[in-house]
């Protein structure tokens, strides 16, 4: 009579898998978020920095040809659009025939694409056009640029553009940052 061998069996029971996969899945719920919430805030940043760069070469460019420049948001790239809404895109052009409306022989300067999907830009009510001056100072009041993206309005900013055509912190306002933050 042979002996059988008997070999101690190794593995995972069913409960041990199971409770595996649970915490497997909880952290990638959790990282996925995450991961999430960064892109957002990386879209958003991109954008910020696409519009503070639009400004810069807007102002240097009135300065440096001495003659007005206007950005204003473009849904074509070709004419401003009404609204106070950037995130479709925007265009500076050389106001050479004057007024804030591009004429056909208006050179456009620079056209922005459109935001990446849940970013939006709007301006304060009724700032629907910046113009800069020969000088590069921007003329009118002050107007307030509110950045929402797709973290939501607890995460929204506003940024405030003085006459000289800088943009610096400044605290929200709670109407502009529901009307950023309808469509994220």
């Amino acid at each position: 009579m042979q002996a059988i061998r008997t070999t101690p069996q190794t593995g995972f029971t069913l409960v041990e898998l199971v409770f595996v996969v649970a915490i497997v899945a909880v952290l990638a719920g959790v990282a996925s978020s995450s991961v999430a919430a960064a892109i957002h805030a990386a879209r958003g940043s991109n954008g910020l920095a696409s519009f503070v760069a639009s400004l810069t070469r807007a102002r240097s460019s009135a300065a440096n040809a001495g003659v007005e420049i206007v950005l204003c948001p473009s849904l074509d790239g070709a004419a401003c659009a009404s609204g106070d809404h950037w995130e479709n895109g925007w265009i500076a052009f050389a106001a050479t025939h004057g007024g804030s409306e591009r004429q056909p022989g208006d050179p456009i300067l620079l056209r922005q694409e459109a935001l990446p999907p849940k970013v939006h830009l709007v301006s304060t009510s009724g700032r629907t056009r910046i113009h800069f001056q020969p000088s590069g100072g921007s003329v009118g009041s002050n107007v307030t640029f509110t950045l929402c993206d797709g973290r939501g309005a607890a995460k929204a900013s506003a940024y405030a553009m003085g006459n000289n055509g800088n943009l610096h912190p400044t605290a929200s306002n709670p109407a502009n940052v529901a009307e950023a933050c309808t469509s994220s």
